[in-house]
């Protein structure tokens, strides 16, 4: 489908270098999009901007730990030198570093789920939405959260929780800004067939077809799934939309 109303303008696209993330970052290079690919794997960022540049579209990308603000700061400085402005924001950066009950998580692996699944939410809504503030024209943005989001998740419990931190920032930022003409929503994707979900399908073989058989439409969604409901958010056919949270699931949490 094509969306009229997003080509020409700028998006922003972290954790852009694989998965859903480069989906959407194609899908929207597709629209006509200028694209800022946002990755801590430069070679892989890289990579995806000169496929996007390779035939005909326009995109930079940038390393960064969306954890940092200092980074964080210079990615929307970056962006807005190269292109001018900032329209749309998919931030989608994250990592799952569990298989683990609850009591069992190690102090570590809490804090790195948090500083890249929360605070890099937070740094990267913190200065969209001021970009998107001092430009005065709105914007979209859209989180990647989970059904991990707005159910319990056993054996993911901090991922869990990092997710449920993702829906409350989403519906607040959507409140506090949406008379400004900012739209705020988020994708809760159900298991993906991603790189991320095939690392922890190798941690535990059992996972992918307990996963498999927990989504009524009998198979694990695609990346593609996702970037097409982002691209929704992202346009104007969305105009109504504030605070919402997406469910690309198969009907998991249907059940």
């Amino acid at each position: 489908m094509k969306y009229q109303d997003l080509t020409g303008k700028v998006a922003l696209v972290t954790g852009g270098s694989s998965g859903i993330g480069k989906a959407t970052a194609l899908a929207y290079a597709q629209q006509g999009m200028r694209v800022a690919i946002v990755d801590i794997n430069e070679e892989q960022a890289n990579k995806v901007a000169c496929d996007i540049n390779s035939v005909g579209g326009e995109s930079i990308a940038i390393r960064a730990d969306v954890s940092q603000g200092d980074q964080v700061a210079a990615i929307i400085s970056k962006v807005v030198d190269e292109f001018g402005q900032l329209d749309v924001a998919f931030n989608n950066a994250g990592i799952d570093l569990e298989n683990t009950p609850l009591a069992k998580v190690e102090e570590d692996t809490f804090d790195k789920l948090m500083a890249v699944n929360v605070k890099g939410v937070w740094l990267c809504m913190k200065y969209e939405i001021e970009q998107m503030l001092a430009q005065g024209c709105g914007g979209a943005i859209v989180n990647t959260a989970s059904i991990g989001g707005v159910i319990g998740s056993p054996r993911m419990p901090i991922y869990g929780a990092t997710k449920h931190a993702v829906v409350s920032m989403t519906k607040t930022a959507a409140v506090e800004y949406g008379r400004k003409g900012i739209r705020v929503n988020s994708v809760c994707p159900g298991v993906i067939n991603t790189e991320m979900a095939r690392q922890a399908f190798a941690r535990d073989p059992r996972r992918e077809a307990i996963a498999t058989q927990a989504h009524p439409i009998g198979r694990l969604g695609e990346a593609e799934d996702v970037a097409n409901a982002v691209l929704f958010l992202s346009s104007t056919e969305s105009a109504f939309i504030l605070g919402h949270q997406l469910m690309v699931d198969g009907g998991y949490t249907a059940i």
